[in-house]
């Protein structure tokens, strides 16, 4: 299993909506709590960068691995998202906002699968909501209010992958720790214990 790469996380959203409601989900949920201005700011303008989720790489070294990435993932991939299309749009936005959130992809797939078993519409019993079970607070503490968006693909991945970032620093790399805060049930282990095994599921070796 590749490290999480404790990096300072950057920013980027795409405002769009969708609503339609799919099975319930599972996964537990993130609790509001308290956040300082500058935490608040900067999650805010992680999710207010409007660029597109298309990976920019550097050299054809960086191409090649990419490529390869994208190739194993979509095999593995292809029960769960059978269209083509719709499995290609997902796949560069997960490496896309994963990689600006200095997160692992394989980790952030990992999760994606125990939170929403890659539905975009699941609503667990909290109500959070899509991809990633993001609670809809949120979209009032650093968005614009509108709820909707969660069901939104990119946006969902941008709120997820920028809160699970906040906590990994707020828990000073602790992944575990977290992982739990993400789910509001930190310090319990099954939460964390089922993300880390399932990312063994999206582990990526290059050649």
């Amino acid at each position: 299993m590749s490290p999480v790469i404790l990096v300072p996380w950057a920013a980027s959203a795409l405002l769009a909506a969708g609503l339609l409601l799919g099975g319930v989900a599972h996964a537990g949920n993130q609790k509001e709590e308290a956040l300082a201005d500058s935490v608040r700011l900067a999650l805010a303008n992680a999710i207010h960068d409007s660029r597109p989720p298309k990976p920019v790489l550097r050299d054809a070294a960086a191409r090649a691995r990419y490529q390869a990435w994208f190739d194993e993932m979509s095999k593995r991939l292809t029960k769960r998202i059978p269209d083509q299309l719709s499995r290609t749009e997902f796949l560069e936005t997960v490496w896309y906002e994963s990689t600006r959130a200095g997160l692992d992809p394989g980790m952030v797939l990992g999760l994606i699968q125990v939170e929403s078993a890659y539905r975009k519409y699941a609503i667990s019993i909290a109500g959070a909501r899509g991809y990633m079970q993001v609670m809809p607070f949120w979209t009032k503490v650093i968005g614009d209010s509108d709820r909707r968006m969660l069901f939104n693909m990119q946006t969902n991945l941008r709120y997820g992958c920028s809160i699970l970032r906040m906590y990994i620093d707020m828990e000073k790399g602790n992944l575990y720790l977290a992982l739990g805060r993400y789910n509001g049930s930190r310090g319990k282990p099954q939460y964390p214990n089922a993300v880390l095994a399932a990312w063994k599921k999206w582990e990526f070796k290059s050649a």
